[in-house]
């Protein structure tokens, strides 16, 4: 007997049902796994085009801050060109001056903040040791230190754990060479000190390279370095540049500090003991002015004989100067809440096959 199938048995509609699911089931799958990679690559591509505005913008802001740099060294050359003179009176340590230069330079959006300042202001750290030799101190320069670690003592609102004693000691022992075994007086430090530290490191036995080096010396603490509160640290007040030839590929470093740009502590540093509290007095005589114009000329060692109270005072030749030939020029870029800063150090310096005034980049840190 022959049975015929109905068109709508429930058997045959089950396995068309059934089909269709597993159709629908693997559409949606396959539509999950297209989405997932759309939305996968679609996030690369935003990573990427953020990753390409990022550094746009990190190049427009480091090419601006350079501007800057490059701005400030034509001031410099061209107050050279001037005079031969350096002082808190000239236009390259007038901010609105600056500002004023800064201005010229053509670019889209942003600003440039530009500060000057003359390294030849602060103290010359590699200076405390007579170089080249470089075994045994120089007298003018040990006293320089002695009165500027008694200053920098007497600001802070409790005596640091330290001695300028063993402070300058110890500078001497990192400058000089030759003695490695010899620490000098009670308070110096050689290797044997350092290398029982823990990180342990070597005594340099030679010239500061980079200010950071001072903090390692023995009796140098943070506060010391940083300085707290109204407090200047040593890092604002020292300079490891200045260096000088001496002949025969040797080198040396005056130590002269420039008073016509000097802050107060520098200042206070070069006066006797007993006259430190000029040091205020001198620095507002520099920048005394009468209808917007300088009343005081500066522009030679002797003019902080004309300060009231300071005639009879004398500093050491050895020790100052009013001309500098190194400087330091930050320039900070702003632009779309991102910053980008630059903090160089230059020379200025005659080229000697043309004669032309140029600034040399001694160092170049981008912040």
């Amino acid at each position: 007997m022959h049975i015929e199938k109905q068109p709508n048995s429930p058997a045959g509609g089950g396995i068309l049902s059934n089909h269709r699911g597993v159709a629908i089931l693997v559409a949606i799958g396959v539509v999950a796994v297209l989405l997932t990679a759309g939305l996968a690559l679609n996030r690369r591509i935003r990573s990427s085009v953020t990753g390409a505005i990022h550094a746009r913008e990190q190049v427009v802001l480091s090419e601006m801050a350079a501007s800057g740099v490059q701005a400030a060294m034509v001031m410099l050359i061209n107050d050279r060109k001037e005079n031969d003179t350096d002082t808190l009176q000239e236009d390259w340590a007038n901010p609105e001056k600056v500002a004023e230069m800064v201005e010229l330079i053509p670019f889209d959006g942003g600003s440039i903040d530009v500060d000057i300042t003359d390294e030849r202001g602060k103290i010359q750290v590699n200076a405390l040791v007579k170089f080249p030799e470089g075994q045994q101190f120089s007298a003018t320069q040990r006293f320089l230190w002695e009165r500027l670690l008694d200053r920098v003592f007497s600001l802070f609102e409790e005596t640091p754990e330290s001695d300028p004693n063993m402070i300058i000691n110890s500078l001497k022992d990192w400058l000089d060479s030759g003695d490695d075994e010899a620490i000098t007086g009670l308070s110096g430090a050689e290797s044997d000190y350092y290398e029982g530290l823990e990180p342990s490191y070597s005594c340099k036995n030679g010239p500061f390279d980079h200010l950071a080096e001072v903090a390692l010396v023995q009796g140098v603490i943070p506060e010391l370095f940083s300085g707290v509160g109204a407090a200047a640290g040593l890092a604002s007040l020292l300079t490891v540049h200045g260096e000088s030839p001496a002949g025969d590929s040797r080198f040396t470093f005056d130590g002269k500090i420039n008073i016509s740009t000097a802050n107060v502590a520098v200042l206070a540093a070069l006066l006797p003991p007993e006259n430190a509290d000029l040091a205020e007095a001198l620095a507002d005589f520099r920048v005394a002015k009468a209808d917007e114009t300088f009343i005081n000329p500066i522009n030679n060692v002797q003019w902080y004989k004309n300060v009231p109270g300071a005639g009879g005072i004398t500093i050491s030749p050895d020790l100052i100067v009013a001309s500098s030939d190194l400087f330091r020029i930050v320039s900070t870029a702003r632009r779309n809440d991102r910053t980008h800063t630059i903090n160089a150090v230059v020379q200025r310096e005659k080229e000697q096959d043309t004669g032309r005034w140029i600034c040399k980049t001694l160092i170049w840190q981008a912040e």
